[in-house]
């Protein structure tokens, strides 16, 4: 294989098999896709794969010119992590780095840790469920560059906590050139989810994300510049942060709480309330357990019904 040629389905899919041999997939009757999981369904990862598969299937047969490329990226692969695995290394190879070794790495990866692929079936579902936008499982699984980093991520999370840093920062560097994603490979992500565009978003190295937290481009949860060692923000979970807003210091975000778009937070943000402005100021938010978290209901503006001095 030539340095940096991407990876053909051939050399990562078993069995083998000679390229004549292979028949197109089936035609599906769009009906048999369902357009939401159902809710019992949620963290199940062979269901997910199996929604992914039928998709790509209706999809291949819908626009021929993508078959080859759906074979080669899902159809041909037994499960969710080796059509991950096989995707990432493609996305992610260059000159230098095989898209061979890659793959190994990331099937290894994926292989022994079973909360790894958990993570990665929850973020599908994020997806689908929060972004209007998302066509459906395999739409996110090809071209959601977001979904992508945070999956490669994990990968170099798990690199860096087995000291093999060179690897993970390497590893780190190769996603943000092709995704634009810079997270470094010790900050600590939960699962379910959202970077939605994902342009721009930067996690600094002691940041933590808890679980179904949303987070829109040009996100920046940094430093101050000044402190060392603990240093970066801390989002709880069901958290939605809107675009371009910037986190800094190691502050707390609470359970459910709301950074407004383009807001500028250096103080904790209590749960279930709001941040807004430049600096942001703290806003009420709605109180009860059974409100929905934000970070999974994507609503971005409920805040401005409680801010009295709201004027356009």
């Amino acid at each position: 294989m030539t340095a940096g040629q991407p990876l053909h389905a051939d050399s990562a899919a078993q069995p083998q098999r000679p390229r004549h041999s292979i028949s197109p997939p089936a035609a599906l009757d769009p009906g048999a896709v369902p357009s939401f999981p159902p809710p019992e369904a949620d963290g199940d990862e062979s269901w997910v794969w199996s929604q992914i598969k039928a998709e790509a299937r209706r999809d291949a047969d819908a626009e021929p010119a993508l078959a080859s490329f759906l074979y080669a990226t899902v159809l041909s692969h037994p499960s969710l992590d080796r059509s991950l695995a096989f995707h990432l290394a493609n996305k992610l190879c260059s000159s230098t780095l095989l898209s061979t070794l890659l793959y190994d790495l990331f099937v290894a990866t994926l292989a022994a840790h079973p909360s790894v692929r958990a993570a990665a079936a929850a973020d599908l579902v994020a997806a689908r469920s929060r972004d209007p936008a998302c066509a459906g499982f395999a739409h996110c699984l090809l071209n959601y560059k977001g979904f992508l980093a945070v999956q490669a991520h994990r990968v170099a999370h798990v690199l860096w906590a087995q000291s093999r840093r060179a690897l993970a920062l390497a590893l780190q560097s190769r996603v943000a050139e092709v995704f634009a994603v810079d997270i470094h490979p010790a900050a600590a992500i939960g699962k379910g989810i959202l970077l939605d565009h994902a342009t721009g978003v930067v996690i600094g190295e002691t940041a933590v994300v808890g679980d179904n937290v949303s987070i829109l481009h040009h996100v920046t949860l940094g430093g101050t510049g000044k402190a060392v060692g603990d240093r970066h923000p801390k989002i709880g979970d069901g958290v939605l942060i809107g675009a371009g807003a910037t986190i800094l210091g190691n502050v707390r975000i609470g359970a459910g709480a709301k950074v407004g778009a383009g807001s500028v937070v250096l103080i904790d943000v209590p749960p279930r309330s709001s941040a807004v402005g430049n600096p942001a100021r703290l806003i009420g938010g709605k109180k009860g357990e059974d409100v929905v978290m934000p970070g999974e209901s994507m609503d971005h503006t409920f805040f401005i019904q409680q801010w009295s001095d709201y004027t356009i």
